[in-house]
């Protein structure tokens, strides 16, 4: 069973560069899952993008947004040494327009799928409800869901980290 660890925190916060220092004990094969879609007409996107694929050791593989993650990762060869996802939040803001339990039911699979591989891997998730109670509807479920799954991830993870000012803390 793979070895599950959850890193939280706000944006900014050193979350990614925690991730990665973890990943990097995990060997050569490790598999970068962006859940970004990359739009080449963000030009602010794709520089923050190049910088993130500069901070990673070039033996990685990349595996960009796929529709079906447990997919995509059940047919990698090499099997990887472990999984590094960056983010939960970006994730389920690409599957808004699914309902409530089709999101939970998605992520939870996903967490199923990290729980019984048989390498580690490395969720990093935005904390979203630092502030204050959204008016619009929709941006008060995206604030919802989001600490539903940070929860779920929390509870299914092995260790949870959060990240402040770049200064992580052992939470579980």
């Amino acid at each position: 069973m793979g070895k599950l660890i959850f890193v939280t925190g706000p944006v900014r916060s050193g979350k990614s560069r925690l991730a990665l220092d973890f990943a990097k004990a995990w060997g050569e094969h490790v598999v970068y899952a962006a859940t970004y879609r990359i739009n080449p007409e963000d030009t602010e996107m794709l520089e923050r993008v190049r910088r993130h694929r500069a901070e990673r050791p070039a033996s990685w593989r990349t595996l960009e947004a796929p529709g079906d993650m447990v997919e995509a990762l059940a047919h990698l060869n090499p099997k990887p040494s472990g999984v590094l996802l960056d983010c939960l939040t970006v994730w389920l803001g690409g599957r808004m327009e699914a309902s409530d339990e089709a999101i939970q039911e998605g992520w939870n699979r996903l967490l199923d799928h990290f729980r019984s591989a048989q390498w580690p891997t490395v969720i990093v998730g935005n904390e979203v409800g630092w502030s204050l109670v959204p008016e619009e509807p929709e941006l008060r479920r995206f604030r919802d869901l989001a600490g539903w799954l940070a929860q779920a991830t929390a509870a299914a993870a092995d260790e949870a980290w959060l990240c402040v000012a770049g200064c992580p803390l052992k939470l579980k």
